[in-house]
């Protein structure tokens, strides 16, 4: 009696999501078989904003792809396998995001992957340049602080590159923010709004509770600690997963939340911010993360960093060096490339 009831239920839940006629997003996955690329793919099938889902790797693909496939929601999928499919997972996107690279293991810093990831991250984005110029891309590969201008830089080796629609995907750590922050103060974490600027490592990570809504106060110990663990908090889950990983189901959930927020400004809805590591004229560095309104074409408008505490003013100080080497070594590396 039970699956009876529900069925009409769920297709009335599915139609009262699904509110604009715009619902139409073409998103691809680029490493969807990987610990972040399933649950991602996931949550995106799940929602009535996209309309096809094409899914890349070079192994597994075809099995996610089907399982995906046969979940009862209207997002067609499809699986790529290996280089010489990609062209065609990326034909007519208007999203691409990419978690595809290697994680962390215990002891490693998010630098450590460098060699690796960068190569990834560069031969996908010029696949992108060449198939999909105009989609908006979304890089989760870390060291975002340095793939982000590798990105930037093969899209302008193609000719194809518009600052306004390459995205550095730091949603993660406003959505640790947001936790930790309710947590200690017995919030609902989904009323709690914390910006984090600067980077996506350790000390670049810049959370700013001086802005947090609702207002909060801590002693200024237990706001060090707070900070502490939000730069630290991926470092936690690699250890707590004790060689099988970093944090997957986390990222998945924030790269998901960014894709949402990106797609419904694209369907013209209006206010719609996150912060995102992008190119940036706030700061004297060349890309720095901020609360951005989204819109039809991307970014809209950088926000800045708006009214910040003495202590926040330091952690920008302090960031800016780390961020600065971080991005010359991604901006380098494509310089270099054959």
């Amino acid at each position: 009696m039970l699956s009876a009831l529900a069925r009409p239920a769920s297709a009335a839940l599915r139609r009262s999501f699904s509110t604009s006629a715009q619902n139409n997003a073409k998103v691809a996955v680029l490493g969807a078989s990987g610990g972040i690329g399933q649950p991602l793919s996931l949550l995106l099938k799940n929602s009535p904003l996209v309309s096809r889902l094409t899914l890349y790797d070079i192994a597994h693909t075809p099995g996610v792809a089907a399982d995906l496939s046969h979940i009862e929601t209207r997002a067609t999928v499809k699986g790529y396998l290996g280089p010489e499919q990609l062209p065609d997972c990326l034909k007519g996107c208007d999203v691409v995001v990419i978690p595809a690279g290697v994680p962390r293991k215990p002891g490693m810093t998010r630098d450590d992957l460098f060699n690796t990831n960068a190569t990834i991250v560069a031969t996908l984005t010029a696949a992108c340049a060449q198939h999909c110029p105009e989609a908006m891309i979304c890089i989760i590969a870390n060291p975002v602080n340095s793939t982000i201008p590798i990105t930037a830089e093969v899209f302008k080796k193609h000719g194809v590159y518009n600052p306004n629609k390459i995205f550095g995907v730091t949603t993660l750590d406003i959505v640790r923010a947001n936790a930790f922050v309710a947590e200690l103060k017995g919030l609902d974490p989904a009323r709690v709004s914390v910006p984090v600027i600067g980077g996506h490592a350790g000390k670049t990570i810049i959370p700013l509770v001086s802005q947090c809504t609702p207002k909060v106060d801590f002693p200024q110990d237990q706001l060090t600690t707070l900070i502490g663990r939000i730069q630290e908090a991926g470092t936690e889950v690699v250890k707590a997963k004790a060689g099988a990983g970093s944090a997957t189901l986390s990222m998945a959930y924030a790269g998901a939340r960014f894709v949402f927020s990106l797609v419904d400004a694209m369907n013209g809805k209006e206010g719609v911010v996150e912060c995102s590591f992008v190119k940036s004229q706030e700061t004297d560095c060349p890309y720095f993360s901020t609360p951005l309104l989204l819109g039809k074409k991307g970014i809209e408008k950088n926000l800045g960093i708006g009214k910040i505490s003495p202590f926040e003013e330091k952690m920008i100080a302090e960031a800016i060096p780390e961020l600065k080497a971080s991005i010359k070594k991604g901006e380098e590396f494509v310089k270099n490339m054959k």
